[in-house]
């Protein structure tokens, strides 16, 4: 429950990204080339017959990895490409430890995405480039958007690595400067975690909000520390909630209390192309899928402090003619979250 919790929370084109992408448009997962920009509302009429989904931090585990790049030398290449972007060797990190580095925010939100992206190399060699190009829709939790924009062709592989360090870095150092947290509460819906961040946040002076809307029951509040404590202290006395989880992250992810990340990562963002993706990919921001570059940009910023609509997202998935679910990477956290909204929902792991 704990690492289910935590992973809720909490971006093809490579030079050397290998078979998996098309070497001419410089995309994964596609023969058909490179989209030409369009307006932001040209994925309103989607389809999620297939749908890839991507796990977000908190997924890593140490040893993660070692099997894959053994098995799919294009997972391999993509570590050596990540670590050679990163300055320091990230499939030993993944595969040895120690976990406490491994589960750092600079050191995880690049590993992950790393490892959810030879996921998707490990699928192509075992059901070929038509189990890819069959995907009609993406979505990622949080940091998880990165490997599915990366999916759809809408980042590079290496702008994917450049961008989720730095995120990492940013968030990290926003962290740092402000003692704050992250609490799961379980078995309350929406509006009574409200109610209970409300009093929280009366009784210790302090902010917090929901951060992560998960699924019905299972919700994950941000805000500084007193208030965390104060949510602990409250949720099952005076609302009858089933549990609180203490998380083990850096800090209150997804509110403002991540505002000083936002400028350094609107600097990186700057830095890099964003293409219309050939699939929609939809935001945790607004539970949407968006065609226009520009606006994807503006929401992977104002993503690390709004909070993760992935409740809306599932239910959107759902409603548009949904048939199949693969989740790409390692665990297999939105998996089980995907089974909370639906018991019979098809779901294919490939993991790492």
């Amino acid at each position: 429950m704990v690492k289910l919790v935590f992973s809720s929370m909490i971006l093809l084109a490579a030079s050397r990204f290998s078979a998996a992408f098309v070497p001419a448009a410089r995309t994964f997962g596609s023969r058909s080339g490179t989209a030409i920009f369009g307006s932001d509302s040209d994925f309103d009429d989607f389809s999620s017959k297939v749908a890839f989904m991507f796990p977000g931090q908190g997924a890593q585990f140490v040893g993660m990895c070692a099997e894959v790049v053994k098995d799919v030398p294009a997972a391999k290449s993509l570590f050596d490409e990540a670590s050679e972007i990163l300055g320091y060797d990230l499939l030993e990190v993944c595969t040895e430890g120690p976990k406490e580095k491994l589960d750092s925010t600079v050191i995880s939100q690049p590993a992950i995405f790393v490892a959810s992206m030879a996921a998707v190399e490990k699928l192509k060699q075992e059901e070929g480039q038509e189990a890819l190009d069959a995907a009609t829709c993406a979505m990622g939790l949080s940091l998880g958007e990165y490997s599915a924009l990366c999916f759809s062709g809408a980042l590079s592989f290496a702008d994917g690595v450049k961008i989720t360090k730095a995120r990492g870095e940013a968030m990290q150092a926003a962290s740092d400067a402000v003692d704050s947290g992250m609490v799961s509460v379980i078995g309350l819906d929406s509006e009574k975690v409200k109610d209970l961040c409300a009093m929280a946040s009366e009784k210790s002076g302090e902010e917090i909000q929901i951060a992560n809307y998960l699924c019905k029951g299972n919700y994950a509040v941000s805000g500084a520390s007193a208030a965390c404590d104060s949510v602990a202290e409250l949720a099952k006395p005076e609302f009858k909630a089933r549990m609180t989880v203490k998380l083990a992250v850096a800090g209150a992810f997804h509110t403002d209390f991540m505002a000083p990340a936002v400028s350094s990562l609107e600097d990186v963002l700057a830095d890099v192309e964003i293409k219309k993706p050939r699939i929609p990919v939809i935001s945790n921001v607004d539970a949407k899928p968006h065609s226009d570059p520009d606006a994807i940009k503006k929401l992977l910023a104002t993503q690390v402090t709004s909070p993760v609509l992935w409740e809306n997202t599932m239910d959107l998935m759902l409603g548009k003619d949904f048939e199949q679910a693969y989740e790409l990477g390692p665990g297999k956290v939105t998996a089980g979250i995907l089974k909370r909204f639906s018991k019979t929902a098809p779901c294919t792991n490939i993991e790492v």
